[in-house]
């Protein structure tokens, strides 16, 4: 009994580590960083807000969406060489279960990408340097935000994509985790006879 705590540990751990770069790296293609989403296509970078303006009215949201509905999302750029580049943006159901592990390998494997697509703006120059768009949910779930913008002058594109959740937030491992520390817990004021007075024979 003594071995099992320490290697419960041991397992708690390393799953502690593996969460890790997905705390800090949020849902792929965004970071939070300084209280702001900030959303990395290729080298450049922008602020990234969503809103829920029938459900939610002007609250601010960081990729996860609360309800299923009428969703704004506004990518407002922080390099204006994004200004001369025709930029768009797709949203695809996550059939795959890629989940916040989605990467531009997984969606260039897609099958029929125009099967899973919910949405697509067609690539476009924002002057202003905001892309503004909005989308009318139907269903609660995963879904992957995708954006392309394409280089002005060269054959070079750039993307970033983004897993996110749509009529409340997924726990993905949370769960488990969490489970793994109760056991542990568990365990260890066993191990140290926290529990005497439920063993069998035990002395009152």
């Amino acid at each position: 009994m003594k071995l099992i705590f320490p290697a419960i540990s041991a397992i708690l751990i390393v799953f502690a580590a593996l969460l890790r770069p997905t705390i800090v790296s949020a849902h792929g293609g965004v970071v939070f960083e300084e209280d702001v989403c900030v959303l990395n296509i290729g080298f450049l970078q922008a602020h990234f807000t969503g809103y829920q303006p029938n459900s939610r009215g002007s609250e601010e949201f960081c990729e996860d969406l609360p309800d299923v509905g009428n969703s704004v999302f506004v990518i407002d750029y922080l390099h204006d060489f994004l200004k001369e580049m025709p930029v768009d943006f797709r949203i695809v159901t996550d059939s795959q279960k890629l989940g916040m592990y989605a990467r531009w390998s997984d969606i260039q494997s897609l099958e029929d990408i125009e099967r899973d697509t919910v949405f697509y703006q067609p690539p476009k120059k924002w002057r202003d340097g905001v892309l503004n768009v909005s989308h009318v949910f139907e269903e609660s779930g995963g879904y992957i935000g995708i954006i392309t913008a394409q280089h002005p002058t060269e054959e070079r594109l750039y993307n970033a994509v983004f897993f996110f959740h749509v009529g409340g937030t997924e726990y993905g491992y949370l769960p488990l985790f969490v489970g793994f520390a109760l056991i542990a817990q568990l365990l260890y004021w066993w191990n140290k006879g926290g529990f005497n007075g439920f063993r069998p024979n035990s002395k009152r």
